[in-house]
């Protein structure tokens, strides 16, 4: 993780992009013999984790939070936007929509660029569209962290093995800039 932390300090923070992505934990993954955390949730696919992600412009991540696979994206997206630094803009998807969310990005004295889900009696007039078809830059980092076999598929008993898995790949992502 330290090594993340020193690699990710060109972080361009015009816009920032959350979302979050179910993995698959092997069967062999879950029962450690210690009381340390797992964040392995059951659903009906099986045994999930899921990562919630925040990236930069650039299409480079920036923090991420891992959890059980049941944990909703707007549970976790409180306490990963609280860690993140101030961006100008916050893009998220439907799944991000409240109220709670919206509040901290403008408390960060962000724009959040979230829209409305459909049944929403406000609607979506003040949403910047064109921005928020760069969400697309959070999907590929999801995509090609998971060209990793330990990222993809969850092997590790405890949450801190994977996390560290996880900002290896992570590392790797960032190196060629």
């Amino acid at each position: 993780m330290q090594l993340f932390a020193e690699l990710r300090q060109q972080i361009d923070l015009e816009w920032e992009f959350i979302d979050g992505s179910i993995i698959k934990a092997h069967q062999h993954a879950t029962g450690a013999r210690t009381e340390d955390k797992q964040a392995i949730g059951k659903s009906r696919g099986g045994n999930t984790t899921k990562i919630h992600m925040a990236v930069d412009s650039c299409g480079l991540p920036i923090d991420f939070i891992v959890t059980g696979g049941e944990v909703h994206d707007s549970k976790a997206a409180i306490e990963l936007l609280e860690q993140l630094p101030d961006a100008e803009h916050v893009i998220a998807d439907r799944g991000y929509d409240s109220d709670k969310i919206r509040e901290l990005v403008r408390k960060k004295s962000g724009v959040p660029i979230i829209p409305r889900k459909r049944n929403s009696k406000i609607g979506n007039a003040d949403i910047d569209w064109c921005l928020y078809k760069y969400r697309h830059l959070v999907e590929n980092v999801f995509a090609r962290l998971k060209h990793y076999r330990a990222v993809a598929t969850r092997y590790d008993k405890l949450v801190r093995n994977y996390t560290s898995t996880l900002a290896l790949a992570c590392c790797m992502l960032w190196l060629p800039m």
